[in-house]
Parts: structure tokens; sequence; C-alpha cells
């Protein structure tokens, strides 16, 4: 026939081929037709290599499997660079050992991490962290094996915390000696299959760390709110589920990518051991260190990771708090000094804590009442013993009037040592080297002459500071500070658009950090605010002030109501009035012993119902309520669980021609004001029983 065309044969082709086919494992990774690596795209190289991963995962062997390896698996090499001879192999006969996971499971909630030196796993989510064997550090923390476990809060919001493994000194002991130690130190706490693949893969100079499954009461509180589940652990669709993302699941974190990470600077390295060094010498007394710079620079990061290094020389550190906004360890909107002891392994939502002094200012801003915010601070400094260095966090507010109230404050606190940060984003910022501050005039100081290493004259400052009495005999002279330069290298997710929000957020994630310390310990259910039973607290027991405004006597209540409130303690003895409500007619400065929640107000017994983590035994203090511009998160109202009908002090009928009506409360002022419209929003009303 003309149209036809006889084939060749391809008899031992297609027998070898079949064979081959057949004697196949029985772990298929894929049914389609081989193919050269030169034929396939990029996205099937990929999608290959995706398989083969999983392969191993899974604890398949594919070197070893009956087939040889397939040709797509070996890259040819290039014709101008030809591959150079191979080595010998080795004299060890058995098979090639494939690269482990890290990660191993070691039983529901806990995950093994083997670490060998110097290697990092950056992770979102929180955990708990036990050093098994060697040394890890932590955001700047050191852990060693035999110290407690330590909780580490890895969130979105801030950049992702890393467990490194660090160089630790041994004495001179071989490797079979260290195996049989490590061994010794984890039978109690491992099983016979995990302390045998340890072995198996141990390295000397590695540590083995163990991850456990953390639930806290108020990370609970935190999460159970809507759009606030993502702040720890966010799902991605994944095409890699192996034991390893299995174990990472179950403890509740999830492996980030290195450059998700935080990202320290030569400059800022330097810095540290500077100020460690420094601190842990004390020959000049205890330092004071003062960390400046515009907003979103790393100075709060900064400061955790340096309180984080300190604590690993020394016992304690105190801090003074002078950013109103964006505060590491209360609330916003207070002034407070701190005495801290254990290591900083979160964003301040996760470690609120009762300050050794505070004052509640009110405002995420000073702008407009720079005295108050001067004659605070004086205040909450004179309880600092100088006892262990100080370090003092200050505002992004450096420009204009801001660079003047930080000469203000320079010469108030006399620093031995100022941190000075910047960037390239940030705006310019004139060095505070201490000739500078010298010639320099503040917003309440003056610029004096002085003698080369004469010290500072702070008689307008110090005349109502209060120091020991030992102090009072040799008071301590201030030759100027030491100025360090810093230059920051931070990833920004803030812009000048996102800014506001973005710093409300994390005032509203610090408020309900604070809220969290009311709910039951794990591992008793979550309870909402509104089923807790509040304290009450007769009118004439607290007197009333409204700081933020001008508020007319007749509406002070309407204020109050469904208010975050200051539970502070004056001086003043209110307990003469018969009746009330007791009104103040000045702001005082006073001690703020923690805060709470006016969630009612009635009338007829003329009673407030407060809602405060704060103990019994200091509410007996309590003898007034500030109410300022921090206000309480509105999930705290729309998304409280039992709530049936209509929700309390919520409404969509709002009338925003009212004057006032369209004012961001609780809104911190930013550098640059500009007016903008306001889309009308559901509102929150107060209302009185």
């Amino acid at each position: 026939m003309a149209d036809s065309q006889v084939l060749p044969k391809r008899g031992p082709l297609r027998s070898t081929w079949l064979r081959a086919r057949k004697a196949r494992t029985p772990l298929v990774l894929s049914r389609r037709p081989r193919r050269r690596l030169g034929t396939l795209r990029w996205c099937g190289r990929r999608r290959l290599r995706r398989r083969l991963l999983q392969a191993e995962a899974a604890g398949a062997d594919w070197r070893e499997s009956g087939c040889p390896v397939p040709r797509a698996v070996a890259r040819r090499p290039k014709p101008e660079a030809p591959r150079p001879a191979p080595a010998a192999p080795p004299a060890a006969t058995g098979p090639a050992t494939l690269p482990i996971p890290p990660v191993r499971p070691a039983g529901p909630g806990r995950a093994l991490l083997l670490l060998p030196l110097e290697q990092g796993f950056t992770f979102s989510g929180i955990c708990r962290v036990t050093c098994l064997y060697g040394q890890v550090q932590v955001f700047g923390f050191t852990i060693s094996q035999g110290q407690p476990a330590q909780e580490v809060f890895s969130a979105y919001t801030h950049s992702r915390l890393a467990i490194s493994a660090v160089h630790y000194s041994m004495p001179e002991k071989s490797k079979k000696e260290m195996k049989r130690e490590a061994r010794t130190l984890l039978r109690s706490h491992l099983s016979r299959d995990d302390r045998c693949w340890l072995m198996k893969n141990f390295s000397p100079l590695c540590s083995i760390v163990m991850l456990e499954q953390l639930k806290t009461s108020t990370v609970n509180f935190l999460v159970s709110h809507p759009g606030l589940s993502y702040v720890f652990v966010q799902e991605s669709p994944t095409f890699q589920i192996n034991s390893e993302h299995l174990a990472l699941r179950s403890v509740g974190i999830k492996r980030e990518k290195k450059k998700n990470g935080l990202r320290l600077t030569e400059s800022v390295l330097s810095a540290l051991e500077e100020l460690v060094t420094v601190s842990c010498e004390e020959v000049d007394g205890c330092p004071v260190i003062l960390v400046c710079g515009s907003q979103d620079v790393g100075k709060s990061t900064f400061n955790r990771y340096l309180i984080n290094q300190l604590l690993n020389s020394i016992s304690c550190i105190d801090y003074l708090e002078c950013d109103l906004g964006q505060t590491e360890f209360t609330p916003p909107g207070c002034i407070s000094l701190l005495n801290i002891t254990e290591p900083i392994l979160g964003p301040p939502f996760t470690h609120q804590r009762t300050p050794q002094k505070m004052v509640y200012y009110g405002k995420p801003s000073c702008k407009n009442n720079y005295e108050n915010y001067i004659e605070i601070i004086k205040y909450v400094f004179s309880s600092y013993k100088r006892e262990s260095p100080l370090i003092v966090n200050t505002m992004g507010w450096v420009s204009d009037k801001g660079l003047l109230l930080l000469i203000d404050l320079i010469r108030l606190l006399s620093p031995s040592h100022v941190v000075q940060f910047s960037s390239g984003r940030s705006r310019y910022m004139p060095n505070l080297t201490p000739d500078y501050v010298d010639d320099m005039d503040g917003l309440y100081t003056k610029s004096k002459s002085r003698v080369r290493n004469r010290g500072f004259q702070l008689a307008e400052f110090t005349e109502n500071l209060e120091f020991a009495d030992e102090e009072k005999e040799s008071p301590v002279v201030f030759t100027g500070h030491k100025l360090i330069r810093v230059q920051s290298d931070f990833t920004f997710r803030k812009t000048p658009r996102n800014r506001e929000s973005h710093n409300k957020v994390l005032r509203d994630l610090a408020v309900l950090g604070y809220l969290g310390q009311l709910q039951p310990p794990v591992p008793r259910p979550l309870c909402p605010l509104h089923g807790l039973t509040p304290y009450q607290v007769p009118f004439n027991a607290v007197a009333l002030r409204i700081i933020h405004a001008d508020v007319a006597p007749t509406h002070i209540l309407y204020a109050v109501n469904a208010s975050w409130v200051g539970l502070c303690k004056i001086l003043d003895d209110v307990r003469g009035y018969a009746n009330g409500p007791i009104l103040l007619a000045q702001t005082p400065i006073c001690d703020c012993l923690g805060f709470g929640i006016c969630r009612g107000i009635d009338m007829e017994k003329r009673l407030y119902h407060i809602l405060t983590p704060v103990p019994p035994e200091e509410l007996r203090n309590v003898n007034c309520l500030l109410v300022g511009a921090i206000s309480i998160p509105q999930c705290v109202f729309k998304s409280q669980r039992g709530l049936e009908g209509t929700i309390p002090y919520i409404t969509t009928d709002y009338n925003f021609k009212l004057p006032g009506a369209s004012e961001k409360i609780g809104a911190r002022e930013t550098e640059e004001t500009c007016e903008e419209k306001v889309h009308p929003k559901p509102k929150l009303y107060r209302r009185i029983k």
C-alpha cells in the first residue's frame, strides 16, 4: 500500500523500559513520562523538586529505589565550565544520608528542634521554649540547658522572632563523650525513638530545643475578637505538607522566611555591645541610657533587645517610659517607671506589667500641654533609686517643639549615654552632642555657658526631686553625656497614610492585653466582659476628673459611663462628702494604680460599676477616677459573645453635625496636622441606667 509506512522495531529499548517500569518502588512520584531537564520549563522543574522534597519528608529514600535517579534530577554541566573531577569516596560503607529536617514531632503539642551552631529558626506564633542541650538565643536573651522554659510571642505586628544556636564553652571532650552526656540529659524529657533520632544527627556544639504548645488567657482573649486571630499565625495555602509542617502546626507556630525576622545593623550591634559593657562594669555608677529618634526607626525594638542583653549579665533593669502613644508595659497614655527582672520576648500587648510608679496623662500625645508632661516626668523620675541601669524611652516627635522638649528632658534626666537613631526615611535631626545641648535653648530651659567638665546646673529642675539621704550628701555630678549614633535599617510597614491607623491598632491591642488579665487562667473557658462581676463604688468614695476636654458638670456622668478610667490615688481626703459625684477643678499629678472600665452607673443607688483586674487590696487606696482620651476598643462593644438583641452603647443613629461629633477620640496627633473628612460610621454613645 502506497500510503502505509513500516515503522522500525524498538524491541530491546521497549522491553528495557518496561522492565525498569515494573521494577519501580510502590512510591510513585509521577506517572508522566520522564523528560530531560533541558526540555522542562521552570515551573516543571519547581514541581518536580517539590515532589522530591515531599518524598524525602515522608521518609522515602528515592535515591535508593529500584530504578536509577531520573534524568530530570541530574543537572547537566555547562560546556564552558566543565565539572571538576569528583573527590575520592569516603571510607564509610553506609548509604549516603539525606539532609534531615530540623524539626521532629515529639508528641501532641510538642516538637524537637535540632540547631547546628550559628543556625537559626524564624517563626510566627506563640510557644514555650526549653533548651534541653546547648545554648540558644531568642531576641537577645540567652537560654541555656537547665534554665526554666520561656514563653515566646512572635507576632505579625512586629518583626518575627528567631531561635538561634550560639557558641557555648565546653571542656575538651570527644564527640562520643558529648553524645553520652546529651543522651543522659535527654533521658528524662524524650522517648527512646526521639533520643535515637537526635543522637543519629548529633553534631558538636549543636543545641537541642523543645517547642511546646502555649495557651494563655490573655492571648486567647485577644484572638477571640474578630479580625485579631491573624496577629500570631496566618494560615496560607501550602503545597508542602510534611511531618515538619504538621509538628509545627500542633505546637501553634509556623516557619517563616529569614528575611521576615529581625535584622540588626552593625551600628546597632556596636551600640548594644558598648552599653552592655558599660552597664556591667559599673565604674561610674549605674548608667542612664536615653534612646531618641523619629517615629518608626526601631527605638522600642532596640530597647527590648537591650533589656534582654542586660538580663544575661545583671538581675534587673529600670525602665522609664516617656512615650505616651506607644507604651511598652502599660496601656497608652501613661508615664511610668518599672523594674524589669524577666526577659521581653514579645510585643507590648503580651507583657503588660504593674509599674513601680505610674501617672495617667490621659492622652497619646503631649501637644498643647507640655508643662504638665514635664512635671509628670519629674514626679515619676524622683522614684528612681539609682541601684540599677536606667533605660529611658522617648517619643518620636523630634521636630520643632518636640526637639526643644527633648533637650529639656536631657537636661532634666542627665543621661550618661544618648542613643540617637536615624534612617534614610526619617526627618533630619541634629546630632545631640553635649555641646549642642549646652548651646541650645529648650522649651522651658535656657542655654548656659559652662567650663569644660564642670557639669550641668540643674537648679530649675532638681529642686523638686527627692533623693536618698546619702545622695543628698554627695550628689552625682554629670559631666555631659556620650552620644551614640545608630543607623537604622528596619523594615518599615508604616507610611504617612497608614501610620495613624497602625498605631491605633497597637494601642487597642495594649488595652485588650490589659483587659485579658480579667480572664480566668487556662484551661478554664473565656468569660465575656459583660459576664464578669464588677465592683460597686459609691459616688462619695471617689472624685472625678475629665482630663482631655472641658465637660459641663451636668454631663460628667455621661462622659464617665462606658469609658476607660484610670484608678488613681490623690492626697486629698474625699470621704467627707455626703453625696456625689465629687468633681475636681484641676487635673492632679497623682499615682495611678491601674485601669478599668466603667461599665455602668446606677443613679438610684448612686454607684459606679467598675470592671478592673486590680486586686482588692490595691483598690482600697483608690479615691479618684480620671477619664482621658484613651478609648475602649470598639470590638469590646461589638464583639462580645452572648449578647442578644440591641447591643448596649452602640447606635447607627448619630448626628455628625453636633459640635465635636466627628472628633477622633483617642487618635494620636501627628507632626503635620491636616483636615480630613470623616465618613459616617456606627458610633458609640454613653447610656446611664
